[in-house]
């Protein structure tokens, strides 16, 4: 098995540029991927899709792991926003940026679904 440190990072901290979050928008998990903590990693993977390579398996950061929890389909990313604010104690407008940076990570690899207010 790869290490895990050669896993794809969702949610890794990178320099951003600060930008709103379109706070009105709903996104949900993709009942295709599914979620697991394995000793201090978080993983994220397809159970439906090209299951035999290790690109297909991707680790998460803290706060990434906490929005894939809170992707319900229901809570508005402004809420999801205002709770990663509060839990990890970062300014609104970073955790907008860093938000933003996830679900267009999500997205690219067919992790989530919506998008509408």
């Amino acid at each position: 098995m790869t290490p895990c440190g050669s896993f794809p990072r969702l949610g890794s901290s990178r320099k951003r540029k600060a930008r709103s979050v379109d706070a009105d928008r709903r996104f949900a998990r993709d009942p295709d991927f599914v979620f697991r903590r394995i000793a201090e990693e978080v993983i994220l993977l397809p159970i439906r899709q090209n299951m035999g390579t290790m690109e297909s398996v991707y680790a998460l950061n803290a706060v990434a792991a906490r929005v894939w929890e809170l992707l319900d389909g229901r809570s508005t990313l402004g809420e999801i926003r205002e709770r990663i604010v509060a839990e990890f104690e970062v300014a609104a407008d970073t955790a907008g940026a860093d938000l933003e940076e996830l679900l267009r990570q999500l997205q690219a690899i067919g992790a989530v679904r919506g998008g509408a207010p």
